[in-house]
């Protein structure tokens, strides 16, 4: 009785043994070096395992390998290296026993691909021997069929070790799915830095080998940090060697189709050659209402320059020839069309060329380089402007909307920086640029001279119902370690004309300028030389160029302004120059009537009616060329004597003006 019991306690023990190790696994090291002999040869990959391995029978036949390494051999090292959390795979009991065996599902957890980044391009590795005899046939016969694929956290980490580079894609969920009929479809999402993506893959999968075979591919994209729509295409991909060929490459980006093709050399450096003509391409600008909200301010001309990093350390691991046409491309708040850019990367030397760029109803053509090889990355760009409509591109490129017209400019700078302030801040070259028949917004030059009579400003003194009409500005600059000098500065409008010359700190955004400013006289414009009026005295502007100091380039008159214009008022000159004390006061109200009148009218009347006034109570006839029946008589001998008429009423007049 007592042997019964120890042998039903025996039993018990054993099945709750056995079913522990349905549940849990049965541990199976000596599975491990049989694994690992057949990825090698099939693969020429090394596979270590680190951790364990188990197979389990519930609730279906799997196997499971933990901590496993996956990396090239000494004489094939690519020096990619795969580590795997986990992976485990499922399959049928009656596959396992036919010796070919059918896995349900393949999951892997946490795998961290490392990528290595390469300067140089090497040739690419020669097949093995060994690989060169199998058959397709066996090739066929050895691959294992598998019906899903998962992948859960996974990492993708491109590296130079040299150059302390590091880039990642990061928390990767992706799952494949291979249907009886061959037909694959891949489905997941990651985030790349900080930019989200999904993405989604539909394929039909030859019978292996797969090389040189043509693979239908369907593919959707979605990264709306950078694009504004998703994009979706369609190709014939082809693997032949290392190169994977992308043939009749159409698609969509939005609402503009384009079509194309792509090849991409993935031996040792990837060398990527594209050919795409868009419809329409929408870049770098945010989609949707929340998306919007969170979108960065347009730039700002008070803001300071950013010293914020610019990475472009990438173009030192890729080599590329890349052509893009579009018939319009919009950058953010940019538009461009038509566009053709051709690029060409090697060696870490970006070179892009575009030619009759379609820009704001004019046309741009240009070059711009950019060479990542050095510590500090050097820039250069040639550009020639023509017939650019100035409001809405200098709104888009740099916040700036104060200026419209016709723009036209030629542009050879070249820099080298780490940031937006340091390459500011080294620029070096020449700019020219002219603007017509346009008119400066927010402010009203003609006023601002007429305000520098009574006192200095701070700022622009801007408002948005105040405009200045041009006729023409144009300035050329000479740029020398962020020093941008000029000696031609130009304004012609109907109202007023200034010349100057000065200097613009493009790195601190400040200039300093010394100005001199003309008014005209009448409507008609410039067209008669002796209709400006000159200021008398230089105008400086000064400081920031978002809120600079003007004023008149006197001594003192930022120390004590109230002593230097009551100096200037008892010089006798005005700011005008001769006789400029009554023009000061004349020229003290609006430059225009509010219906469009002659600017001498208002007080020009008023002060004529005066003169006249105060002539005819002193006895005098204060007009010339009046008719003699007119005339006051003349006097006789019995009269008393009369004073001959001195200037006093003149300069009474002429006092009241200029200190109102």
């Amino acid at each position: 009785m007592r042997a019964l019991k120890i042998a039903g306690s025996a039993v018990a023990a054993v099945i709750v043994i056995v079913a522990l190790l349905l549940v849990i696994g049965i541990p199976s090291g000596f599975l491990t070096s049989a694994i690992q002999e057949r990825v090698e040869r099939d693969t020429g990959y090394r596979l270590t395992i680190a951790g364990s391995t188990k197979i389990g029978l519930w609730p279906s036949l799997n196997v499971t390998l933990n901590d496993a390494t996956l990396e090239g051999l000494k004489d094939r090292d690519t020096g990619n290296h795969l580590a795997i959390g986990s992976v485990r795979a499922d399959m049928t009991l009656a596959s396992l026993w036919s010796g070919r065996p059918e896995i349900t599902e393949l999951a892997i957890t946490r795998p961290v691909l490392t990528v290595p980044l390469r300067r140089e391009r090497s040739a690419a590795p020669a097949a093995s021997s060994s690989k060169a005899s199998t058959s397709p046939r066996e090739d066929s016969a050895n691959v294992p069929m598998i019906e899903r694929i998962k992948v859960t956290d996974a990492t993708i980490i491109f590296s130079n070790a040299r150059d302390r580079v590091e880039n990642r894609v990061e928390s990767i969920d992706a799952e494949a799915i291979v249907g009886a009929d061959r037909k694959i479809r891949i489905s997941g999402n990651a985030r790349a830095g900080d930019h989200p993506l999904t993405f989604s893959i539909k394929a039909t999968a030859p019978t292996p080998p797969l090389a040189r075979q043509t693979v239908p591919v369907d593919l959707t994209l979605d990264m709306p940090d950078v694009l504004q729509a998703p994009l979706t295409g369609k190709a014939e991909v082809r693997l032949n060697g290392s190169v994977v060929m992308i043939n009749g490459l159409t698609g969509t980006l939005g609402d503009g189709a384009f079509n194309g093709w792509a090849s991409v050399d993935l031996a040792s450096k990837p060398l990527v050659k594209l050919d795409l003509d868009f419809q329409r391409l929408d870049i770098a600008a945010a989609r949707g209402p929340s998306a919007t909200q969170d979108a960065p301010a347009p730039p700002n001309s008070s803001q300071s320059w950013s010293d914020a990093p610019l990475d472009v350390t990438g173009l030192n691991y890729v080599d590329a020839q890349i052509r893009v046409s579009a018939a319009g491309l919009n950058i953010g708040e940019g538009h461009f069309a038509p566009v053709a850019i051709d690029a060409t990367l090697a060696r870490g030397v970006l070179k892009c060329g575009i030619t009759n760029l379609g820009a704001y109803g004019g046309q741009a053509n240009g070059e711009l380089d950019v060479d990542a090889t050095g510590a500090t990355p050097a820039y250069t760009m040639r550009a020639d402007l023509t017939g650019v409509r100035a409001l809405p591109m200098l709104r888009s490129a740099a916040g700036f909307d104060k200026l419209d017209g016709k723009m036209q400019a030629k542009i050879s700078v070249r820099s080298t920086g780490q940031s937006q302030r340091a390459i500011m801040s080294n620029l070096n070259g020449t700019t020219f640029a002219t603007f017509q028949d346009g008119a400066i917004r927010g402010l009203n030059v003609a006023q601002m001279i007429r305000s520098l009579t009574a006192s200095t400003l701070s700022g622009w003194q801007e408002s948005r119902e105040q405009t200045t009409d041009l006729s023409q500005l144009s300035a050329s600059f000479r740029i020398e370690q962020g020093q941008a000098t000029s000696g031609d500065l130009n304004l012609v409008g109907p109202l007023v004309k200034m010349t100057g010359t000065g200097t613009v700190d493009l790195g601190r955004k400040s200039l300093a300028f010394r100005v001199e400013p003309k008014l005209v006289m009448t409507t008609e414009g410039q067209g008669r030389a002796g209709d400006p009026v000159g200021f008398g005295i230089p105008v400086v502007i000064d400081g920031p160029w978002a809120q600079p100091r003007i004023y008149p380039d006197m001594a003192g008159v930022l120390d004590n302004p109230d002593a230097a214009y009551a100096k200037l008022k008892e010089m006798g000159q005005g700011l005008f120059g001769p006789g400029g004390n009554a023009l000061g006061g004349l020229l003290g109200g609006s430059s225009e009537g509010s219906d469009g009148s002659n600017p001498l009218g208002g007080k020009l009347g008023e002060t004529l009616g005066n003169l006249l006034q105060q002539g005819l109570s002193q006895g005098r006839n204060p007009r010339r060329g009046m008719p003699d029946s007119q005339a006051p008589a003349a006097p006789t001998q019995n009269d008393p004597p009369q004073q001959q008429p001195d200037s006093q009423p003149m300069n009474d007049v002429l006092k009241q003006l200029f200190n109102r």
